[in-house]
């Protein structure tokens, strides 16, 4: 249970559920038998501006991660999950550039160069797959 004077927030759990309540524009701290936790702001945001976004399927993912140990030569026994940085996979920026052609052919979608230099991670690549096939769709 968390509550803040001069704004309104509620949060509950029970048996793993969830509920909470949030208005106001006030910081914010929680805390749990004395103990802060968490402190926060709550600042106002326009509906419109609002965006959700999910993480790439988990297919996607996987693709992405068989495409990257192949162009990158790894062995077999070489992890590569969604938060695989290239770097650490030993990637260098021509290596990266033959990564993004790879996926591009792979999934028939065009990256440009300023959302390909967004690209550190597995999963930021995957996720900005589905993006591009979402909007050729």
């Amino acid at each position: 249970m968390a509550a803040s004077t001069g704004s309104l927030i509620s949060m509950q759990s029970r048996h793993g559920m969830a509920a909470s309540r949030i208005c106001s524009l006030k910081p914010v701290s929680l805390s749990n038998q004395g103990r802060s936790y968490l402190s926060f702001g709550l600042r106002s945001v326009p509906a419109r501006s609002l965006r959700v976004s999910c993480a790439a399927k988990p297919e996607t993912v996987e693709k992405v991660c068989e495409i990257v140990k192949k162009q990158l030569a790894l062995a077999d026994g070489t992890p590569v999950t969604g938060e695989s940085k290239f770097t650490t996979l030993g990637a260098d920026s021509l290596d990266t550039v033959e990564i993004v052609m790879g996926l591009e052919e792979a999934f028939g979608i065009s990256v440009e160069e300023e959302s390909a230099q967004s690209i550190a991670t597995v999963q930021d690549a995957a996720d900005l797959i589905e993006k591009l096939v979402e909007k050729k769709d």
